[in-house]
């Protein structure tokens, strides 16, 4: 953070620190008698973000609050004349300062009931000295953003409230505005509008009149005004006694909102079919009706037509039902046909995608037409690696089908069954797998149905059994015929050193080289009993960690030897079940594999970790990795790389392992090669 200038300003015993930037700053009053305590919360709080106003009494400090706003203020507890306790319960009794929260800082009783009274008064946190910086300007931190949150609210309740009236403002511009285009628009739709509006009192006389009236009764306006509304009416339907005049009025009430059909009486005498609607108000009290007449006549000719060809078209329907009705009985016999075949197929689909999805085997959907995959089952996803959507409207490449016997690309043009090929994941796993094709129609267009069956676990596991297979005969092989191939060794060792102290005998350097071979192949002997099936491992319950710290030392002086770095990457492990000769013998045959594989300045790291209910030990190298044809056979007896190696070092490995009941799996590549031994915890 870069330094920030501060300006002191002192208002008698109210200090201000202010920051140079002033802009949105929050206000944290600190109140204590003590100026180096003071400095001291400057020290910890100082913030481009905040002005610190630091007082050294309660008086000064409500001096402060009634000058400034405050996000938060820290108060001493100890204090001359106003402790803080009163302080802060003279803060709590203001209206404008009483949400204030407040932080009680001291160094005096811990003790519950003390505590208990600064929350009584008003405190919202105590914080006892010496504090830890860190802590107390997180909570501050936390306090000043609530306060900043709490001020946006305000902002916005404000802007809200000002926008709200504006908008008022303009609603009621508006209502004027509409006012004054209604008075317009009802001038228009009178002196416009085909049916005649009559306007009458309670009393049933009329006060106005559309001009309308002229065309529809042929009254000039003027000759109706104080006349009975009833005298426009020859018959109002329910009129029983044919007198509208009396009758019209009396069904005002129960008639309002309401079309009435009447006979409509125009001047001359004539009459004609009208619809009337009649709606209420009230002006000064007094209630107005508005009664609206059209005349129906063109809809009444209408109807008497329509009437009539209603009739004959009812006739027509008649004779059309009958028709339909036997048509519907056998629709609904086809329908049930249908329904039969749909369910069928509805059954066939569900049992074909229950099968699809369910399979162990990998099954795929793809057009024959753009060879674009249109669905893949889970199976395929959960082998392959790829997601649904990495593969559905893709292309299948055929570059990551290989057909086993000749090594050629698949073509799909043609029925494949039970063909062996290698094929490519998504991570670069070549597996193996069976390889049957059939092409289908899936509406409709043709596809190919792509099943295969993944055997790769199966071959690994022949790989491997045949492996134990050849380690158990051997083992049981060194078990009878070792002992044998000692004895008369032991008898031509104690001759040759017989043969060597007599000067007449053989030369002394032949005799040592016997000697070195015989031991070279009673070493060897050793080494091959350790496969023996039979052998007994004397295991103690111990810490892996233990037995490699023991064993790191004389793996580093082999590593500086030549130029290498052993390095250790212990973590903490539950105990184990082990024999610690057994696993000092394994871990060095690794370690000294991957010293040997690696130049000079390469790595060895020996790391243990527990996982999932098991102990892992790992020895990872940086040579060149180990090759696929290798690979397939490391751990197999007499099977070495080395000029004068024996092939029995990682054999034995496999058999210890196999004893203590671990598991060891390998990964190499360019980078190097890792041994990962599984150990079972006790």
């Amino acid at each position: 953070m870069e330094p920030v200038t501060k300006n002191l300003t002192r208002q008698k015993d109210c200090t201000v620190n202010l920051n140079s930037t002033t802009t949105q700053k929050v206000n944290i009053l600190m109140v204590d008698n003590q100026p180096e305590n003071l400095l001291a919360l400057e020290a910890v709080l100082s913030s481009p973000h905040y002005n610190l106003v630091s007082a050294t009494s309660g008086n000064a400090a409500l001096k402060c609050l009634l000058k400034q706003e405050f996000a938060v203020i820290l108060l001493d507890v100890q204090m001359p004349e106003l402790n803080g306790f009163e302080t802060a319960k003279l803060i709590r009794a203001r209206e404008k300062t009483k949400h204030i929260p407040i932080i009680f800082i001291t160094a005096i009783s811990q003790d519950m009931e003390h505590v208990q009274r600064g929350y009584s008064v008003g405190a919202i946190d105590y914080i006892f000295k010496p504090y830890q910086p860190e802590t107390l300007k997180q909570k501050i931190e936390k306090f000043v953003e609530i306060y900043q949150k709490y001020k946006e609210e305000i902002s916005k309740s404000e802007s809200q409230c000002s926008a709200e009236l504006n908008e008022v403002n303009k609603k009621l511009d508006q209502t004027t505005l509409d006012l004054q285009r209604t008075e317009a628009l009802a001038k228009v739709i009178s002196e416009t509008l085909i049916d005649t509006i009559v306007t009458f009192n309670g009393q049933g006389s009329i006060l106005s009149v559309n001009s309308a009236v002229k065309t529809m009764f042929g009254y000039h306006p003027d000759e109706l005004v104080g006349q009975p509304i009833g005298n426009l009416f020859l018959k109002v339907k329910g009129d029983n006694r044919n007198s509208s005049p009396y009758l019209f009025f009396s069904l005002i009430n129960s008639c309002l909102g309401s079309v009435i059909e009447s006979v409509a009486l125009r001047k001359d005498e004539s009459h004609f079919p009208a619809d009337i609607q009649i709606g209420e108000t009230a002006v000064d009290g007094h209630p107005i009706f508005v009664c609206t007449i059209r005349d129906v006549t063109e809809r009444k000719l209408m109807e008497e037509v329509k009437k009539k060809q209603f009739n004959q078209m009812e006739n027509m329907v008649k004779d059309r039902t009958l028709e339909l009705l036997l048509a519907n009985e056998r629709l609904q016999i086809e329908i049930e046909e249908r329904k039969k075949i749909t369910d069928y197929l509805f059954v066939s689909q569900e049992r074909f995608r229950k099968i699809f999805e369910s399979s162990p085997c990998l099954v795929a959907i793809i057009s024959l037409k753009d060879k674009t995959y249109l669905d893949v089952n889970t199976s395929w996803i959960n082998i392959t690696g790829y997601s649904y959507d990495e593969l559905i409207h893709q292309k299948i490449n055929f570059l990551d089908f290989i057909d086993e016997p000749d090594g050629n690309y698949l073509h799909l043009g043609q029925h494949i069954r039970s063909k062996k090929i290698h094929y490519k994941t998504k991570h670069g796993e070549i597996r193996a797998g069976l390889l049957s094709t059939e092409i289908i129609d899936v509406q409709p267009e043709p596809c190919i149905l792509f099943v295969l069956t993944d055997y790769t676990e199966r071959i690994l596991m022949e790989r491997e059994m045949s492996r134990l297979d050849r380690l158990n005969l051997i083992g049981e092989m060194a078990a009878g015929i070792a002992h044998e191939i000692r004895n008369p060794m032991t008898t031509v060792s104690g001759f040759l050193q017989v043969a060597r102290s007599n000067s007449e005998g053989l030369p002394k350097e032949i005799v040592d080289l016997m000697l070195e071979e015989l031991s070279r192949a009673n070493s060897i002997i050793t080494e091959f009993l350790n496969l023996a099936k039979n052998k007994v491992s004397d295991k103690k319950i111990q810490d892996l960690n233990t037995i490699i710290e023991a064993l790191f030392p004389l793996i580093q002086a082999e590593a500086l030897r030549s130029r290498k770095q052993a390095v250790l990457d212990l973590h903490d492990c539950p105990n184990i079940s082990v024999d610690e000769k057994e696993i000092r013998q394994l871990i060095l045959n690794i370690v000294l594999n991957g010293l040997d594989s690696m130049s000079s300045g390469g790595q060895l790291t020996i790391k243990t970790y527990a996982e999932e209910q098991a102990v892992i030990l790992e020895i990872k190298d940086q040579g060149i990795g180990i090759s696929s044809e290798i690979l397939e056979k490391i751990g197999t007896p007499f099977f070495t790389t080395k000029e004068n190696g024996t092939g029995l070092g990682l054999a034995i490995c496999y058999s210890v392992a196999e004893r203590h009941q671990a598991d060891i799996d390998i990964e190499t590549g360019d980078a190097g090669s890792t041994f990962s031994i599984r150990f079972k915890p006790f």
